[in-house]
């Protein structure tokens, strides 16, 4: 995954600011945020798409969870945020290194997401 820009990222190749960090995960800022809060949560294993983790990346995906609801807080968006996941280019896609996105400070308009 070191071809990808988040694995360049991760391994420095590529300079960021890192919001946060730890053995497993980084989050930085979207570089063309949706709202005016908007992280990325990427894990250090280079996982390209959620479908292609398997049966042991469990912890790792529930650390993500965990990791980005931190982020949520202090970004000062936990009671109102949205984590999306894009699977696969039809999804919209574009890094294939797994990453999930926290939104927001920005109201959301219902949808036929919303539920």
């Amino acid at each position: 995954m070191s071809d990808t820009i988040f694995g360049k990222i991760i391994s420095g190749d590529i300079p960021s600011e890192f919001l946060y960090e730890d053995e497993y995960c980084i989050a930085i800022n979207d570089i063309n945020p949706q709202a005016p809060v908007h992280v990325l949560v990427i894990p250090k294993q280079g996982i390209p798409r959620l479908v292609d983790a398997g049966a042991d990346d469990q912890a790792l995906l529930g650390h993500l969870m965990l990791v980005a609801g931190n982020i949520a807080r202090e970004q000062g968006v936990g009671d109102a945020f949205r984590l999306v996941v894009n699977n696969g280019a039809g999804a919209g896609q574009t890094v294939f290194h797994l990453h999930l996105h926290v939104i927001g400070g920005a109201e959301f308009a219902e949808g036929r997401m919303a539920g």
